[in-house]
């Protein structure tokens, strides 16, 4: 009968404790005052007892409950240990083997009799003179494991004192499996077929299959390019024979996901006890396996988001009656393999973000601007919730208010070159998810060559790869305020050339190359090019972690060993991302301006665009966010102070030049006037282009200051420029009227 890893691991630890119980109960025979031996018998029993009640075996959690009254008073010196209690001790011992192999063979306890072994042994305790059945006298104290079944008690002998307990014979004993025999691991126990292994032996286990597959990787390279065909052969019989032991080892790395999950549910009682909450626990792919390493480092986020869950996430019992739910809050834990990562989801059905306070608490603390709040999407507004100190307690207690629960979260997952990402639905709940990687031991990789360097980017991060030819390599890439972009089936995409960023010069056959490589990576759920000189294979490589110059490069994983004996540095794609100013994190899209929100007001309807030249570049603005267009007079320009005014409209107007370059027409100013109440500026530009009407999609592709995206404009890459921000960067002591 299959049983199930709880079971499993039951019968492998009462195997172990029963056969310490009769090493303990020998040595205790020569020594019966030994209270620490005694001590040590009453703990194994007591756990097979409790064990055996939360698994619903009755007979086995009775009889243990029984010897379990008798060693207590053994331990506690009420009662000294005699023959006939020890005799009573040594037949529980050998009554519990035989329940745990009829547990074991058929999935039940059977028919074994234990209400005379129960009796004689709180008899023994009560010390009144208790019957035992008649046995036949054991060859030796510790009997040895019998079948499942047991003859019933006879009628009692005259002196049971003196006679030892014994489980009888089997009616029917079926014949041992020699252990010699073809059959004996069929007949094995559970116990039998496991063992267990120091930590520390896995490690090195793991290390030495490590340096096996980086010499695997080298023979191989090697048979590719000898033409030996002997070599040939061998070469890849020892890949087969590596690939597989890799497997193997890996697996006992590997740990279903519910070790980290079982101390959750206690933890969540506590906590809604303490918040006067009532929460349930729901779990779903419990036997979802990740490495060791992978689950250690896990352990504290999801404490974290287990407790701002009970905390923040649920509400009371009497408002979750008010709003039609039972009172009774779930929380879901859910795992499952996707993509070669490991993702993690933590749902709660309570009251979901609260979207008002997060904004309130945001511009309390000065992380966003009034103006930049009103264009934020609510996704982005979750996001902050993840910065350091954040939170929107109103007072700290002992179970929140510091804001370090989400921004530990993060941190730790991305450690791991994980993410996080959260969703929350008012008055429905929410959901956090994490993806991880399974392993960080071994991972596939790409190979890619830079500046005559070579790198390793993991598989789990990649997208596609892109290779543009000849004209398509010059035409295909614009620039948006000095970055580059390209245009990937109507999407714009940010490019990073590695080799810039690094600083590191071409070679020559990367400048006789006239193609252009781009590798489409993934950091943060925002995608970005990675233009290199030339894309290599992809192989499994071996983690090493960096050595202590080099831990503190956020743009480098680990390193590896090649398959030509050479060192490669493994890139961690969200660092390249921040290093390089790609993208954003989400917390710094949250605090920046929102390219989307504009979109998304344009969403399948034209909009009436003002282009204008400043700083030799093209820039729009949506014409209904401007006042008027005006042209003045340079003689009109006068200051204030260091500021540039002009007279306007019967008040003074501010100005502010665009671009870095003078206008180019002397005689007028070309400005455009946007009011913010009762205040307007004037943006001084070059010229004033032309007003079109088009259908836009504004994308984030630049960290520029000041621009909110970029859309396709006519044919062209346009930058949308970001009133506030602008006034900010350039007239700061404008920024708080305009707000």
């Amino acid at each position: 009968m299959q049983l199930d890893d709880a079971a499993k691991e039951f019968l492998i630890e009462s195997y172990e404790g029963l056969d310490q119980l009769d090493r303990e109960f020998v040595a205790l025979e020569a020594d019966p005052q030994a209270r620490a031996r005694i001590a040590i018998i009453f703990r194994v029993i007591h756990t097979i007892k409790g064990t055996s009640g939360f698994l619903g075996l009755g007979k086995l959690e009775s009889v243990t409950h029984a010897g379990e009254s008798l060693l207590s008073l053994l331990r506690e010196g009420t009662l000294t240990l005699s023959p006939p209690m020890t005799a009573a001790l040594l037949a529980l011992v050998d009554r519990v083997r035989a329940i745990l192999k009829s547990v074991e063979t058929t999935g039940s306890e059977g028919a074994i009799v234990v209400e005379d072994l129960k009796k004689t042994l709180l008899a023994l305790a009560d010390g009144t003179a208790a019957p035992a059945p008649p046995v036949t006298p054991p060859a030796s104290p510790v009997v040895a494991a019998p079948a499942p079944v047991v003859a019933p008690p006879t009628t009692p002998a005259a002196e049971p004192a003196a006679t030892p307990i014994a489980i009888a014979e089997p009616v029917a004993p079926a014949s041992p499996a020699s252990p010699v025999s073809g059959e004996a691991g069929a007949s094995a126990s559970v116990a039998d077929t496991n063992v267990r292994v120091d930590v520390s032996l896995l490690d090195k286990l793991m290390n030495l299959v490590g340096e096996l597959v980086l010499s695997r990787n080298q023979i191989l390279q090697y048979s590719a390019h000898a033409e030996e065909p002997v070599l040939a052969a061998a070469s890849q019989r020892l890949n087969l024979i590596t690939t597989e032991l890799q497997e193997q080892v890996m697996k006992t790395r590997m740990q279903p996901i519910g070790n980290v999950w079982a101390k959750l549910p206690r933890v969540v009682r506590d906590l809604a006890t303490a918040c006067g909450k009532q929460v349930r626990v729901e779990m779903r792919g419990k036997e979802t396996e990740l490495d060791r390493a992978i689950l250690e480092a896990i352990k504290d986020p999801l404490t974290h988001i287990v407790r701002n869950s009970v905390d923040h996430g649920f509400e009371s019992s009497a408002a979750r009656a008010k709003a039609g739910k039972p009172k009774t809050g779930t929380l879901t834990l859910r795992a499952f393999h996707e993509s070669g990562q490991c993702n993690i989801e933590i749902s709660d059905d309570g009251g979901g973000l609260n979207i008002d306070a997060i904004s309130k608490k945001a511009l309390e603390r000065g992380v966003v601007s009034e103006e930049r709040l009103r264009r934020m999407s609510a996704h982005e507004l979750e996001q902050l919730i993840f910065l350091p100190g954040f939170s929107t307690a109103e007072k700290v207690t002992n179970l929140s208010g510091r804001g370090v629960g989400m921004d530990v979260v993060k941190t730790n997952v991305e450690k791991i070159g994980g993410t996080v990402d959260l969703r929350s639905k008012p008055g429905a709940g929410t959901t956090v998810q994490i993806k991880i990687p399974l392993t960080l031991a071994i991972v596939p990789a790409l190979t890619v060559m830079s500046g005559g360097q070579r790198y390793a980017i993991p598989q789990t991060h990649l997208v596609e790869l892109v290779r543009l030819e000849g004209e398509s390599a010059r035409a295909g890439v614009e620039r948006v305020h000095g970055a580059q972009v390209y245009r990937l089936r109507g999407r714009l995409l940010p490019l990073v050339n590695l080799g810039e960023t690094f600083g590191l010069a071409r070679t020559a056959d990367a400048e006789a190359d006239t193609g252009l490589n781009i590798i489409v990576v993934q950091a943060d759920e925002r995608q970005f090019g990675l233009v290199v000189d030339a894309v290599g294979d992809t192989e499994e490589i071996v983690v090493k972690p960096l050595g202590k110059l080099l831990k503190g490069c956020a743009v480098y994983a680990g390193a590896t060993i090649m398959g030509d004996g050479r060192v490669a540095l493994i890139l961690d794609v969200a660092g390249l991302a921040q290093h390089a100013r790609a993208v954003h994190a989400k917390t710094e899209q949250a605090v920046t301006a929102a390219a989307e929100a504009l979109a998304d007001g344009a969403a399948g309807e034209k909009q009436t665009l003002l282009l204008f030249s400043a700083g030799g570049e093209t820039l729009a603005l949506p014409l209904s966010s401007i006042a008027r267009l005006e042209e003045l007079p340079r003689a009109r320009l006068e200051r204030a102070g260091d500021r540039s005014v002009a007279q306007y409209r019967g008040g003074i107007l501010p100005l502010i030049q665009l671009g870095e370059s003078a206008p180019t027409d002397t005689g007028n100013l070309q400005v455009i006037v946007y009011s913010s109440g009762e205040r307007s500026v004037g943006f001084v530009v070059e010229q004033v282009l032309d007003i079109v009407e088009e259908t836009v999609r504004v994308e984030r592709v630049s960290a520029r200051p000041g621009v909110l995206g970029a859309a396709v404009v006519q044919g062209r890459v346009t930058d949308f420029l970001d009133v506030g921000a602008v006034a900010r960067l350039k007239a700061p002591w404008l920024f708080e009227e305009l707000r």
